[in-house]
């Protein structure tokens, strides 16, 4: 039987007012309702009420991965170096990684996520085809050295993630488990009451091919993706893609230099010419694992640095500085142009061959007009690395695409045999030959998801949580003292005993004011008052999301809740 959880023994001070260094609705609100508390920067502490939605958001993402079939283990968090080495993450992860030493000097890690040993420990355990497919899941403390730690839960240090990974013999078996994960996780965040997209993504350094990324949309999202109104294409704004119209054949006049003193921008090159910025190529130098590249894209567009990175993972890619330039005197800097430069040219999809621009000449104070691609320079690779804007033509109808902000709460991968080709992960096959696995990886941000879901269902009262994952089914309130209380308490005994999970608010000496107020912040989904009335043996039976009341006694009020 449920136990009644005592508001006077609770240990939750809620907070009149935001706390100062709170960002989001998600960091303000848990803060304030006493769910978290900050322990250092993006480090958190779940107090008794926020540990309660956390394990309530595990169960469902257990249930429903126990659904399909997938087997949950726990894995070390505290991880040696030699696995992460072996599949190159150790160097690629960068800073991001919590590295520390042991008494003998060997070096370990804190588990960003698992990939590595899972595959280790399906090598140990499966040799046969006969073992396979398998899937594997956890739900564990992650760590990731974040510069910026901010937002709250949204964006910590160490978080609760659920991971998950699939092992099949064949691309069909991978195929399989994907779709499997797939229809789970929707599945989830139906449950759990979350909006949501499923949008085309990266991999990044997880590695792999096919990849899609679970948001929910919210103001406070770090995540910006697009939609298409028009038809059912939606994607990260990394993973857009955009496909060049044919040029056609156009006979252009030779190249033209012009004098452009003080002009080493794209805003005051325009101005001068009297031409719009799209007329003009912008030519952006960056270093690629300490090689000079130069990344030419129309001058009224910007470089997505992000995009450019994932396109050339793992190599690191950073803007060049004044002493690059100082190096290079052939790199003339706000005049660069394509033409006769000795450096790789990578170009986005817009600079198709047969386009002219106008562009910098590669001499101080002067830049061409006339430059056309394919005529007057050569593209060494062609890679889609401009910021995506409202407006851009969706690649699957052209129509006009919609930009919106999301917080990122589960991403699913068919990773493929990269970990497997590391580890030489095969099994003995159908026909006694060794058969090399294919894997796919499923991650869900636990603790996250109970900041989308603040974010999303809060509203100006406080939080507002789904039945399925709120710290308990019905608030009750005693607004007054002895007589209040009394009932109060034995309404809850009585829910309790019916098998709701009951928070009751006796606090002595606490007006029905701050008791009430306190109780639309906690957001418990339904709200039981023994107020004026409960001489009579009436409550006043409030739903926290409509606001809807009315009065019940004490058996009504009983059979109503449980009835929910």
């Amino acid at each position: 039987m449920p136990q009644v959880q005592r508001m006077s023994r609770l240990m939750a001070k809620t907070l009149r007012d935001d706390p100062a260094d709170a960002e989001t609705l998600s960091h303000k609100l848990l803060m304030r309702a006493g769910y978290v508390r900050r322990t250092s920067a993006g480090i958190w502490s779940w107090l008794p009420l926020g540990k309660k939605v956390l394990d309530n958001v595990s169960r469902v993402v257990r249930e429903e991965m126990d659904a399909i079939g997938a087997q949950e283990v726990l894995l070390p968090a505290l991880l040696p170096r030699e696995p992460y080495e072996a599949s190159g993450r150790w160097e690629e992860y960068g800073d991001l990684l919590f590295r520390l030493k042991d008494r003998k000097g060997a070096d370990y890690l804190l588990g960003p996520t698992h990939e590595e040993i899972f595959t280790q420990l399906v090598k140990d355990q499966c040799t046969s085809y006969k073992d396979l497919p398998v899937m594997l899941y956890q739900i564990q403390t992650k760590y990731r050295d974040e510069a910026r730690p901010r937002s709250g839960v949204l964006r910590g240090r160490e978080f609760q993630m659920k991971d998950s990974y699939s092992f099949d013999t064949t691309d069909e078996g991978l195929a399989e488990s994907y779709a499997l994960h797939r229809a789970a996780y929707q599945a989830i965040f139906k449950r759990l009451g979350l909006d949501f997209r499923i949008v085309s993504a990266v991999s990044g350094a997880m590695g792999g091919s096919a990849s899609e990324e679970f948001l929910a949309p919210a103001a406070a999202g770090e995540d910006t993706f697009v939609d298409c109104p028009a038809c059912d294409y939606a994607a990260n704004t990394e993973a857009v893609t955009f496909v060049a119209p044919a040029v056609g054949a156009v006979d252009h006049p030779a190249v033209e230099e012009l004098d452009t003193p003080d002009t080493p921008t794209i805003e005051s090159l325009a101005a001068l010419l009297g031409v719009p910025a799209s007329a003009t190529l912008k030519n952006l130098l960056v270093k690629v694992d300490g090689e000079i590249v130069a990344v030419g894209v129309p001058g009224d567009r910007e470089v997505d640095l992000g995009k450019l990175g994932e396109h050339l993972a793992p190599a690191v890619v950073e803007l060049v500085t004044a002493e690059d330039f100082e190096d290079r005197p052939d790199l003339v800097r706000g005049y660069v142009g394509p033409q006769d430069l000795k450096v790789r040219y990578i170009a986005d999809p817009r600079i198709a061959p047969g386009t002219a621009w106008i562009t910098g000449a590669n001499r101080t104070g002067t830049h061409a007009r006339n430059v056309v691609a394919g005529r007057d320079f050569e593209v060494d690779d062609y890679l889609d690395v401009v910021v995506v804007e409202a407006g851009d033509p969706c690649p699957a109808c052209g129509a006009g695409l919609t930009l919106d902000r999301a917080i990122e709460i589960g991403h699913i991968f068919q990773l493929g045999r990269k970990y497997a080709d590391t580890f030489q992960l095969d099994v003995l096959g159908q026909q006694g030959k060794p058969v090399r696995v294919t894997m796919g990886s499923y991650g869900i941000g636990v603790s996250r998801a109970v900041a989308a879901l603040a974010e999303q269902s809060a509203d100006e009262q406080g939080l507002c949580w789904p039945r399925e994952i709120a710290p308990a089914d019905v608030h009750v309130v005693a607004a007054g003292k002895a007589l209040q209380t009394e009932l109060a308490v034995s309404v809850s005994e009585q829910l309790a005993a019916a098998g709701l999970r009951v928070l009751v608010d006796e606090r002595p000496g606490v007006s029905p004011g701050v008791k009430f107020t306190d109780a639309e912040l906690i957001g418990v989904p339904q709200i039981l008052v023994a107020g004026r009335r409960s001489a009579e043996g009436v409550l006043e039976l409030k739903d926290r999301r409509s606001g809807e009341r009315e009065e019940l006694t004490v058996a009504e009020a009983v059979a109503r809740l449980t009835a929910v």
